[in-house]
């Protein structure tokens, strides 16, 4: 890896909304086209990274063009290696990593910062603290982790600082079959950064916690 700065231009950085899950804990909906005061949660955090990067992509494998009137360019899901044991292990939503590949396939910058749609009021400082973590202890994955009420530390691995070269990684980690975002990055030069406010990874995976978060919503009144 080169010598970097001492800290990453946003330019540098494209920004990854994770948005191609099945939404089965929603009973199948689309998670990132539910609302939230009247806005799709994709729209939130695709609004919040747009702050923090140079420019959003949006991984969706449904409804393309409801994802593309948000005003990112969609990308969806790669198909699997032509191989006979890849295409045995192909699944229609493998999980986050596939959108990993999918943005790594299609960035244009050094780093992608990757984000899931279901948790819309991430850190302001998202990308800022994970580029000087990944210049300081010069790694190729930042992952932001925060802190049990007992001290253990929990990692929040779709939120990710990851470099481009890591693109055919990932790639063939998924078409292997691989599904762990933790046991991926674990492969490479990696740091955990600490974030101190929980409560801005809380994420909607069921419809009461969407009804949760409504009621954090800066368009309530109340900060994100």
């Amino acid at each position: 890896m080169p010598a970097t700065p001492l800290s990453i231009p946003r330019e540098q950085i494209t920004g990854l909304v994770l948005s191609g899950g099945q939404g089965s804990r929603m009973g199948g909906v689309d998670k990132g086209l539910q609302l939230l005061a009247g806005r799709p949660l994709a729209e939130w955090a695709a609004e919040r990274l747009a702050a923090q990067t140079g420019q959003v992509l949006v991984n969706a494998n449904r409804y393309l063009q409801a994802y593309a009137a948000l005003g990112h360019t969609v990308i969806a899901d790669l198909a699997p290696a032509a191989s006979p044991a890849a295409n045995a292990l192909a699944e229609p939503y493998p999980g986050p990593l596939a959108g990993f590949a999918a943005g790594l396939d299609a960035c244009r910058t050094p780093w992608l910062l990757t984000v899931a749609c279901d948790t819309p009021f991430f850190p302001a400082d998202l990308a800022a603290e994970l580029a000087q973590a990944a210049v300081r202890d010069q790694v190729l994955v930042a992952m932001a982790c925060t802190r049990s009420p007992d001290g253990h530390r929990l990692p929040q691995p779709t939120f990710c600082l990851l470099h481009a070269s890591l693109a055919a990684s990932v790639r063939s980690f998924v078409d292997s079959g691989g599904r762990k975002v933790r046991q991926w990055a674990a492969q490479h030069p990696m740091v955990m950064v600490e974030f101190n406010d929980t409560a801005a990874f809380y994420n909607a995976n069921t419809l009461q916690e969407l009804e949760t978060l409504a009621r954090q919503c800066p368009a309530n009144g109340v900060e994100g």
